[in-house]
C-alpha cells in the first residue's frame, strides 16, 4: 500500500484516534476522505484531504461518498447517543450494501477491547472491567452497538473484506510502541497507536474476517 496511492473514506476522523489517522495516511501519499459534523476541529490543511460535511444520522448520499473509494474506515464512537440507540449498527446496515453497490471491499470498524465476539464469552477479568469502569463510565451501550455491528458483519456480510479492531485505548499521550495482532493479549494503547495500527492491519489479508485485540510487543 505504501507503494500507491489509495483513497481512505474515514469516519470518526475528528475524534482523537481519527485525526491520527488521517495525519498517517495523508503523511504516506494517499488521499483521504472524511465525513464530519465539524470540519472546523480538523487543522490539517492539505490537497489530498476532502472533508464532507454531514452525520451519519442523516447523511444520505452514501454512494456518492464511496466512489473513488479503496478503503473504509469507521472509529465511530459516541457513548451517550450510542446508550440511546444502537446508531453505528443502524448506519453500518446503510453502508454495506453502498459498499457492495460501488465496489468497495475493504472495511475496517474500530470497536472497544471490552466488545465480545460474536457468540463468545468475555474472559472474567475483562467481564469484571467491562461490568465496573464500563458501567460506571456509561460505555455499555457502545459495547452492545458493537457487539450488534459484528453480529451483522458476520452473519450478512461475509463477502466484504472486513476487519474488526477490538482496541484498547487509554490515553492520548505519545507512542508507546508498535501494536500487534492477536486473539487473547490485550494492551492499553495510546490514540497514536492505534491509529497506525488501523493504517496498518487495513491492508492484512490475514486480519480479514477477524475481530482481534491489539497488544505492544516487547
Amino acid at each position: 500500500m505504501k507503494n500507491s496511492n489509495s483513497t481512505f473514506l474515514v469516519f470518526g476522523a475528528t475524534g482523537r484516534t481519527g485525526q491520527h489517522f488521517v495525519s498517517i495516511a495523508l503523511k504516506e501519499g494517499h488521499k483521504v476522505k472524511a465525513l464530519v459534523r465539524n470540519p472546523e476541529k480538523i487543522k490539517i490543511q492539505n490537497i489530498n484531504l476532502e472533508l464532507i460535511k454531514g452525520s451519519i444520522t442523516n447523511y444520505e448520499n452514501i454512494d456518492e461518498l464511496l466512489d473513488g473509494v479503496d478503503f473504509v474506515i469507521c472509529m465511530l464512537g459516541n457513548a451517550q447517543e450510542q446508550n440511546k440507540a444502537p446508531i453505528n449498527t443502524i448506519f453500518i446496515k446503510k453502508l454495506i450494501p453502498a459498499m457492495r453497490r460501488q465496489g468497495v471491499k475493504r472495511f475496517l470498524y474500530q470497536a472497544g477491547g471490552l466488545t465480545r465476539r460474536y457468540k463468545e464469552r468475555l474472559p472474567f477479568v475483562t467481564w469484571i472491567l467491562r461490568n465496573t469502569v464500563a458501567r460506571y463510565n456509561g460505555l455499555l451501550g457502545q459495547h452492545k452497538d458493537n457487539e450488534t455491528v459484528i453480529e451483522y458483519l458476520v452473519e450478512e456480510a461475509q463477502d466484504v473484506d472486513w476487519i474488526v479492531h477490538r482496541a484498547g485505548i487509554i490515553s492520548d499521550g505519545p507512542s508507546k510502541g508498535i501494536l500487534k495482532r492477536d486473539r487473547t493479549k490485550f494492551s492499553l494503547a495510546t490514540h497514536v497507536d492505534i491509529a497506525n495500527y488501523n493504517f496498518q492491519v487495513i491492508n492484512d489479508d490475514s486480519a480479514i474476517h477477524t475481530c482481534d485485540l491489539s497488544y505492544y510487543k516487547k
